[in-house]
């Protein structure tokens, strides 16, 4: 496993940083801006912005933030929440997005990833895809940012968004994310197994151990929140832990 990609994760809620656990409880951080400055500057290899709450309230503030990101923030930035047509990806990407990451309006309209990916490429459409544990190698995909279970168990998901054109995942643990207790492994295993595109894990690092421990894996990225907003780990320890694999 080479060249792990190290990516921050800015949920957005208006004009704020925001970070929660179990995407609730959310507590304001900050100017999303000075964050993802101080990231670039420490080497961060991607920014992924997530509006948490657009798809809740059909609005978003993601085209500006990104916008003034992209004057003092140089490397791939990926922009999610509240994206329904084609027309709000365009905007996002004129805007200086490099990839826009879709989730509930490919749960409601799977079509919509194959339009996406044919208007944009492959390359451009990431699926976000949250899931929560129902049982023993069982995940339920979640849309609205983890409010509402959809139809879709995580297998056939991964299997959907493939075909669909999609050419990355961001696959969040709901039951870690925020927990600083380590990715669930169980999870990383199985949605390994069945990803033949990039696959990002998000959602539960709190340590260094917790990447160590993943290094029997195959994944392209981990994209962490937490950790780096709180300064509880840097930038470039979690890179030399990924080194030592």
């Amino acid at each position: 496993m080479q060249n792990i990609r190290v990516i921050a994760r800015l949920d957005i809620k208006g004009p704020n940083l925001i970070k929660g656990i179990h995407l609730e409880g959310l507590r304001v951080l900050g100017e999303p801006h000075d964050f993802a400055k101080k990231y670039y500057e420490e080497g961060i290899d991607e920014i992924v912005y997530i509006d948490i709450v657009a798809s809740l309230y059909g609005r978003s503030k993601l085209t500006e933030i990104v916008k003034n990101a992209a004057k003092d923030v140089f490397v791939p930035m990926t922009v999610g929440g509240g994206i329904r047509s084609v027309k709000d990806g365009i905007k996002l990407l004129e805007n200086g997005a490099d990839k826009v990451a879709i989730n509930t309006a490919a749960i409601r309209n799977p079509i919509f990833l194959k339009e996406g990916s044919e208007v944009f490429g492959s390359q451009c459409i990431v699926s976000s895809i949250d899931v929560k544990k129902e049982g023993p190698n069982s995940w339920r995909v979640y849309f609205d940012n983890g409010r509402e279970p959809s139809r879709f168990l995580l297998e056939e998901w991964i299997e959907l968004v493939q075909e669909m054109g999609s050419g990355e995942i961001v696959l969040t643990s709901i039951d870690r994310e925020g927990t600083k207790k380590g990715f669930d492994q169980d999870l990383a295993r199985f949605s390994s197994k069945r990803s033949s595109i990039p696959l990002i894990f998000c959602g539960g690092i709190g340590k260094l151990s917790h990447v160590i421990e993943m290094s029997d894996i195959e994944y392209d990225a981990l994209a962490v929140a937490s950790v780096l907003h709180y300064e509880n780990l840097n930038i470039q320890e979690i890179k030399e832990a990924l080194d030592k694999k």
